[in-house]
């Protein structure tokens, strides 16, 4: 279950064998990719859809500049080229939409006065935010992604119909803005259906290229002004990585009431550290490509201001009622079904992939996993079934199945130590008459009654089984036959006595007990004990019952 540890969102639904991602609730963060051992999880973008706009001949694409490492050693040239080949009417690298985004951060900086920033740049923070955090809502920068600010660019530059397909290794870039999304992966699939191979492109652009050079931004939109101003211990910019990081922010804005200046948060290191894009020891070695890549600042704005005027750059974002929370009463019952472990705590094992066990509560109120996922569970449920195997329903003894195992184990002790044992063999007299007279429950009232004078007797090292029926087995260890025979009259006589006490007619509620002794080297053997027992247990009934006998008399 690696891909349920490493899931933030509690995303991952398992049913049995069945593993699912919950769509809903996934925020896209890719980190289920490289987690599952089993390859079995596809990031799967709309790839139909944008080779049927790359084949109208109407549409832009964003090229996410991480293609310089995805398709290396292909230059990103070569990769240009490839898309105006495929049918793309115009090729955009994602610096248009850092520089809007970057413009609108500098006035809210400019601003001064705004407490707590959280960077909203990136689709994943914003969803995670909405749906586990919806506490930090009000907190969020009021800006759009920049992939989203480039489309709104590119439809205002080049006609609102112009339908806008983004590629690059987040597909959630965008949102509605964006006509389709794809991985590189499926770009170079979309490549492999029109019949072009990127390495036999030419090397240098065959169209004059789109605006690469930044003024204002650095990748993913954050002025570099700001960057450069404030340094990582600054009280007034924080830098976080890791999603695990908005639990502590949520802490400190919500219920500490601190305010933290502008957090830069991002999942991971930036989209070059992206899963997608492969394992994070190659992460130096695609910073290397990607940076050879990079064109020299501009010393001026690279963005039309008469287009820009007409984009909206500012975001909103609601508050979705009770996001994706289960009600706490689901929760506390699967809780109470787990149990606690023998200290007194939750379990906490994390042997079903969740960190602690009300994280897993969640997820089963969620209906994105079950019990069956929880070892301690699964054990509790085993020990409830070893003891109903081996403890009768109806008396309370043991079973059967207790008495075969353990009649085995005292043969073979008593061989070894030297030691004889006793087996007394109880039957109710007149049982039958007792349920065609009064009843099957007075029947059973009459067989809890009577286990328990067989019980009220004996050591706790001895055993009390129900054999079946209205007979009862006692085995008594280290006891003689004559210490036996003691311990079947008691319970003869208390089986009568509760007989009266119940209400019943003298002499209908009686018992006999057959007695047998197992000694080391002359037997009887496992079985015959019990048949020693049984065949004196007959001599009883033969003798008018309410008797007890023995082999031998």
């Amino acid at each position: 279950m690696a891909c349920v540890r490493v899931c933030p969102a509690d995303a991952v639904a398992v049913e049995g064998a069945i593993v699912r991602i919950v769509d809903e609730a996934c925020t896209r963060c890719g980190l289920c990719l490289p987690a599952c051992p089993h390859d079995a999880i596809e990031a799967l973008g709309d790839v139909s859809r944008a080779l049927e706009l790359a084949l109208a001949g109407r549409a832009a694409l964003i090229l996410s500049v991480e293609c310089a490492a995805y398709f290396y050693p292909a230059a990103p040239n070569q990769v240009v080229n490839a898309c105006y080949a495929a049918g793309f009417r115009t090729v955009h690298r994602g610096v248009l939409g850092d520089e809007l985004v970057a413009r609108e951060y500098l006035d809210i900086w400019a601003d001064g006065d705004w407490g707590t920033m959280i960077r909203s740049t990136c689709p994943v923070i914003v969803e995670t935010v909405r749906t586990q955090y919806p506490e930090l809502i009000p907190y969020l920068a009021p800006v759009a992604t920049p992939i989203a600010a480039e489309a709104r660019y590119l439809k205002q530059l080049h006609g609102v119909g112009t339908p806008v397909v983004y590629a690059g290794v987040c597909i959630t870039e965008g949102g509605p803005d964006v006509d389709a999304a794809i991985t590189f992966e499926e770009l170079a699939d979309l490549f492999q259906r029109r019949g072009i191979v990127v390495s036999e492109q030419a090397e240098y652009f065959t169209r004059v290229p789109e605006e690469r050079r930044r003024h204002l931004s650095m990748a993913g939109g954050l002025p570099l002004e700001v960057l450069l101003e404030e340094t990582q211990a600054s009280r007034r910019f924080r830098k976080v990585r890791g999603l695990s990081g908005l639990g502590a922010i949520a802490r400190a804005v919500a219920v500490d009431r601190l305010d933290l200046g502008f957090v830069d948060i991002l999942p991971c290191e930036g989209c070059l550290d992206h899963p997608l894009l492969g394992p994070r020891d190659e992460l130096f070695r695609r910073r290397q490509i990607v940076g050879a890549t990079e064109p020299a600042r501009s010393r001026a704005p690279v963005v039309e201001e008469a287009v820009a005027r007409g984009v909206k750059v500012a975001e909103s974002f609601p508050i979705s009622q009770n996001g994706h929370r289960p009600q706490t009463e689901a929760v506390e019952a699967v809780l109470k079904e787990i149990g606690l472990a023998p200290n007194g705590k939750p379990w906490d094992c994390g042997a079903c992939g969740y960190a602690t066990c009300r994280a897993f509560a969640n997820a089963a109120a969620l209906g994105r996993t079950t019990l069956r996922s929880c070892p301690p569970y699964l054990d509790k449920q085993a020990r409830a079934a070893q003891l109903q195997a081996a403890v009768d329903g109806l008396t309370g003894l043991a079973t059967y199945r207790v008495l075969r195992d353990r009649l085995a184990s005292e043969v073979a002790r008593s061989d070894r130590t030297g030691d004889p044992f006793a087996v007394l063999f109880v039957d109710l007299d007149n049982f039958k008459k007792v349920n065609d007279e009064f009843g099957h429950e007075a029947g059973n009232e009459v067989l809890r009654g009577a286990a328990r004078e067989c019980g009220a007797h004996i050591r706790t090292t001895d055993l009390a089984a129900r054999y079946g029926g209205d007979e009862f087995v006692l085995v008594l260890v280290r006891t003689r036959v004559d210490g036996a025979l003691g311990v079947a009259d008691k319970v003869r006589a208390t089986v009568e006595g509760m007989g009266r006490t119940l209400g019943y007619p003298e002499g209908l509620v009686t018992a006999s007990v057959g007695v047998a002794e197992f000694v080391p080297g002359r037997g009887p053997e496992t079985e015959d004990v019990l048949v020693a027992a049984d065949r004196a247990l007959y001599r009883a009934k033969a003798s008018g019952r309410n008797q007890v006998a023995t082999g031998e008399r």
